[in-house]
């Protein structure tokens, strides 16, 4: 195709929908860089005119922050879906462009001036509560973007703003080479024994030999979880187990993509940009703009929860060694055995496996399923609207979020599939459009849900294992937040603005329904026969919430206490290392065999290459709220649908609809009528002191 005849550059489209269709590598440098020479020149112009007046500074402040999000939004999201060594080179050319733009924004004094005075004056009272809360938030940013710097200090400031940015690029960029540099084919039945036939279709389809089928291999297992969750739960041999899991929790610690070096200097410069803010750590920091007080509020809930799953893990611990051990395993069990081991005897106790029900959760039943539930709780339509936008693979799906009355909502992307080759892995939601009235009339809001489940197989639909519906519900739950929103100040609407602690709650809300009889019913349907998931496995299913349970959450403590101690009491120029101070805390969260060689700090990347910086602990924090918001619809009766209707109303017109336009725990408040409880998530978990 000739220059002449090539689509013009996405980058370069006033709003709307990307046109992913069209997006190429060596549109990001030019498409940025024309972004970049226009919000330069309206950061002037609002510099030289600012006024105290919500027309006058904060609007075309909003526009200038959304034209950014839209064409940098655009190519970070290709970055996550569509990596390629060609984009990574033209995002790392322009990156550092775009921060001192943002850096720019957010230090400008004029600006800062004009808002302070728009919060001093009397008419800020009569704007509404959104409105006084975007500007609080912009004030609240400035000041934590270094903007009463000046001198050495701001030149210091936004050089490690500059550095953070581009060691996490790299961090990212190291985690997704070492997960796809390692795999290991398989050739022979004694190596595959007792993987399910799901897994060795995976693993068949994985393998570079065209011929490969899941009867005869060869097969190959990779990094990727879809393939590396699976082989840890089933493979007997235990050799490989070994193999395989070394190979995961040394990821990115030796050779090119060694990560070590990168956690130490992260973490150094995170604490040197807190000081040069007047805080004393960055945990400090991380903590001005989120839900908790302070560090102490999180280590004193951290604390409540640790000491009710530590006796319940070590009983776990000795239940598994006891059945390893009757089981056949004469040697000690180590990390590789932990999750086979436990696999096994969720299958004994509870009389079912993973790919009994795998055949009862296919993708579009589940969809159907999940957006009946949305229809029933909060009063909104999806719909399949497959072709009204391009795409940035043939596998995305897109769908459209209508009021009762038919009229649009809202919409969203949905790219569900592990894609090895080029997509990060795990599972998120982030915005694509937000809703705002900053252009004129009334933007819809519209989301990217991704996702890394086992892709359809053998002519068939995905089809889940219920870890990855749960995964789903979650993802959607964050969708919701976002498109659900009644806030029309784009700064403040949706999630924008939303604690980064309680951004959770509508996300692991969601993940209750997947215990709801009448939801499960709704949303499983035989692959083959459709028939709904039977009375019998869904009991089962109920029943095994809880197994493990002290186990698993004394997990999560341990991330989150190891992600605040690095960046709270930990000296990265001194002689401990951050992996003696992941140790340090095993000492008080962690049951069982040990790992010398563990580096999964290396592949963190919640807390060196996302937002979770000091912040990991907002999943427990967070889930402290959604299991009390749950717990609203349990007190009303989970099988009264019009009661179910009445809450489900209560939630979308507060969780959901306000956004970040009112603080947190008010929202919450005005959903629950009284501040949260640790109660609802020690009852789910059956850790209650009763349980």
């Amino acid at each position: 195709m000739s220059d002449a005849a090539a689509p013009p550059n996405p980058l370069l489209a006033p709003t709307g929908l990307p046109r992913f269709a069209d997006f190429r590598a060596e549109h990001v440098v030019p498409g940025v860089r024309a972004m970049l020479a226009e919000q330069r020149a309206a950061l002037a112009e609002l510099e030289a005119n600012a006024a105290p007046t919500w027309a006058g500074v904060v609007l075309p402040l909003e526009r200038i922050h959304d034209r950014i999000h839209f064409v940098w939004g655009l190519v970070s999201h290709q970055m996550n879906v569509r990596n390629t060594p060609e984009l990574r080179a033209a995002h790392q050319e322009v990156q550092p462009e775009v921060i001192e733009l943002s850096m720019a924004l957010e230090q400008s004094r004029p600006i800062h001036d004009a808002l302070q005075a728009l919060a001093d004056a009397p008419d800020f009272a009569r704007l509404d509560a959104g409105q006084r809360r975007a500007v609080e938030c912009l004030l609240r940013d400035a000041k934590l973007a270094g903007v009463a710097l000046d001198g050495e200090p701001k030149e210091r400031f936004n050089a490690l703003q500059r550095e953070l940015a581009e060691l996490s690029t790299r961090f990212s960029n190291n985690t997704l080479d070492a997960t796809k540099a390692f795999w290991l084919d398989l050739a022979s039945e004694d190596e595959v024994a007792g993987l399910p036939p799901s897994l060795r279709a995976l693993a068949a389809s994985e393998h570079p030999d065209e011929g490969a089928t899941a009867e005869k291999g060869p097969w190959r297992i990779t990094l990727a979880f879809p393939s590396f969750g699976p082989f840890m739960s089933h493979a007997k041999r235990r050799d490989l187990r070994e193999q395989v899991y070394r190979a995961y929790f040394t990821r990115a610690s030796s050779g090119e993509h060694d990560n070590t070096p990168l956690v130490r200097e992260i973490l150094r410069k995170k604490r040197a940009l807190a000081r040069l803010l007047g805080y004393g750590t960055y945990a400090e920091l991380s903590l001005a703009s989120k839900m908790a007080r302070d560090v102490g509020a999180v280590e004193t809930l951290l604390e409540e929860l640790r000491v009710v799953a530590l006796p319940a893990a070590e009983r776990d611990l000795a239940e598994l060694e006891a059945f390893a051990r009757a089981h056949g395993q004469s040697e000690p069990l180590a990390r590789w055995d932990m999750t086979f081991w436990a696999e096994r005897m969720r299958e004994q106790r509870f009389d079912y496996t993973d790919e009994e029900l795998r055949p009862y959760f296919p993708l579009p039943r589940v969809l159907e399923g999940l957006f009946d539930l949305t229809e029933r709780l909060f009063g909104v339509r999806v719909r399949a609207a497959q072709g009204k936008a391009a795409t940035w693979h043939p596998d995305v799906l897109y769908f459209e979020v209508l009021n009762g009355d038919g009229t649009p909502r809202a919409a969203f992307f949905l790219d569900a599939y592990a894609r090895s080759a080029d997509k990060r892995g795990g599972a998120w939601m982030d915005d694509c459009l937000g809703r705002t009235t900053a252009h004129g009339g009334v933007r819809l809001p519209v989301a990217y849900l991704t996702c890394n489940f086992t892709p359809p197989l053998a002519g068939k639909p995905a089809q889940l294992s219920f870890d990855e519906v749960l995964t789903l519900f979650h993802e959607f739950g964050h969708g919701l937040q976002h498109m659900l929103t009644q806030v029309d100040h784009g700064l403040v609407a949706g999630i924008a603005n939303v604690e980064w602690d309680a951004v959770e709650l509508p996300s692991q809300f969601m993940e209750n329904w997947c215990y709801h009889r009448a939801t499960v019913l709704g949303f499983s349907g035989h692959v083959d026969t459709g028939e709904p998931l039977p009375d019998a496995l869904f009991e089962k299913l109920v029943a095994a919430r809880t197994f493990r349970e002290g186990t698993a959450l004394l997990r999560q403590l341990d991330f989150g206490l190891t992600d605040l101690e690095l960046h709270h009491r930990y000296d990265p120029d001194g002689a401990e290392s951050p992996e003696d101070v992941m140790l340090r805390i095993r000492e008080k969260t962690a049951v069982g065999p040990a790992f010398a060689e563990d580096r999964y700090l290396n592949t963190f990347g919640h807390i060196f290459a996302g937002g979770y910086a000091a912040g990991y602990y907002s999943y427990k924090w967070a889930e402290v709220l959604s299991a009390d918001a749950f717990a609203a619809f349990e007190e009303e009766g989970l099988e009264h649908e019009a009661a179910l209707a009445d809450v489900g109303r209560r939630f979308a017109e507060t969780v959901l609809a306000l956004g970040g336009s009112v603080a947190p725990m008010e929202v919450f408040k005005a959903f629950r009528g009284r501040e949260p409880s640790t109660e609802a998530l020690l009852r789910h978990a059956g850790l209650a002191p009763s349980a």
